[in-house]
């Protein structure tokens, strides 16, 4: 456990003098903001919008009232889910990648393994320091999360919110843990580092760009803003018995989208952040039981990434020569 955490410590070490990691970080940081300010002006213009429709009708001498819009604080933070569950995940890969490289690069490898240390200790300690990074990236996105709805977004926070936003910095954590593991085994394994960051990028690109969009282009209610059959003012009675006549076809839609672990993580905390409306306003003991089974996925496959980069990372792999 000791050389565990000595591997850990200078990963720590490496990352604070890692000026380029301090970027990604604060980039995502700023487009958490901006995706906050958009989302806000955007409900701004709704409201005037609004506003302007009552007064027409006042003037008009209607008696017909309108539902003015709703400003739910949450809802303001989807655009900074979107940008972590991408350009989050390529930069754990990034991440992942770099932890392996460097070492072969710097030459220090060899020095470490000439040492008598454990089997796992080396993977166990570059996984324990890429989890503790990501933690504290997760909370300091969190902080910036909260102050930017309530500052740029001028919306209030309850305490309600707050734990919602905690069990989603909880998933968000799991979901860069498991692309960081999967890099670290997949350059382990590679007879040179590049391929295990292409093989990476190839999986970051067919399960977090593709097959998501594809799913959502199968979707018919999604070709429409608002929602196709909220467009046409069907009810959700009739909305189901139409889908019922596509079952199969709704069926290879949402396997597309399943068999991603990033439409798993969308799926999380857009229902805990109330951005999907089925789930907005919703108990938590509710959310938990909905979304029981992609919490499951989520952990599983985050463990099984660590177990892979641990089993991967060996000494006789590390010690493998570029061909």
């Amino acid at each position: 456990m000791n050389d565990t955490w000595i591997v850990a410590e200078k990963e720590l070490l490496d990352l604070r003098r890692d000026r380029l990691f301090a970027i990604l970080i604060a980039f995502l940081a700023i487009a958490t903001l901006i995706s906050v300010a958009v989302a806000s002006a955007n409900f701004g213009t709704q409201l005037d919008a609004y506003n302007l429709y009552v007064a027409q009708l006042a003037q008009s001498g209607s008696t017909v009232t309108a539902a003015a819009p709703q400003l739910f604080p949450l809802k303001l933070l989807r655009g900074g889910i979107e940008y972590l569950e991408i350009l989050g995940a390529l930069f754990a890969i990034v991440l992942g990648y770099g932890t392996i490289a460097k070492e072969k690069y710097r030459g220090t490898l060899a020095l470490f393994l000439s040492r008598p240390v454990s089997r796992f200790s080396f993977a166990g300690g570059k996984i324990l320091g890429l989890s503790i990074v990501w933690f504290g990236v997760v909370m300091v996105l969190t902080a910036v999360s909260l102050i930017a709805v309530v500052t740029i977004g001028h919306a209030p926070i309850h305490g309600i919110d707050v734990a919602r936003l905690l069990i989603v910095g909880g998933f968000a954590w799991f979901y860069l843990v498991f692309w960081t593991a999967l890099a670290v085994g997949l350059t382990a394994l590679s007879t040179r580092l590049s391929t295990g960051l292409i093989v990476a990028l190839v999986i970051w690109l067919a399960f977090v760009l593709v097959i998501p969009q594809i799913g959502d282009t199968m979707d018919p209610d999604n070709q429409v803003p608002g929602g196709l059959f909220a467009s046409l003012q069907i009810q959700k009675s009739d909305e189901v018995a139409v889908l019922a006549q596509f079952s199969a076809f709704d069926g290879i839609r949402n396997g597309l989208e399943v068999s991603s672990v990033t439409k798993h993580f969308e799926r999380l905390t857009f229902a805990f952040l109330g951005i999907k409306d089925q789930y907005n306003q919703q108990p938590l003991s509710l959310l938990w039981v909905a979304m029981l089974p992609y919490a499951i996925t989520l952990t599983a496959a985050t463990l099984a990434a660590v177990v892979f980069a641990a089993l991967a990372t060996t000494r006789r792999t590390l010690q493998r020569k570029q061909s």
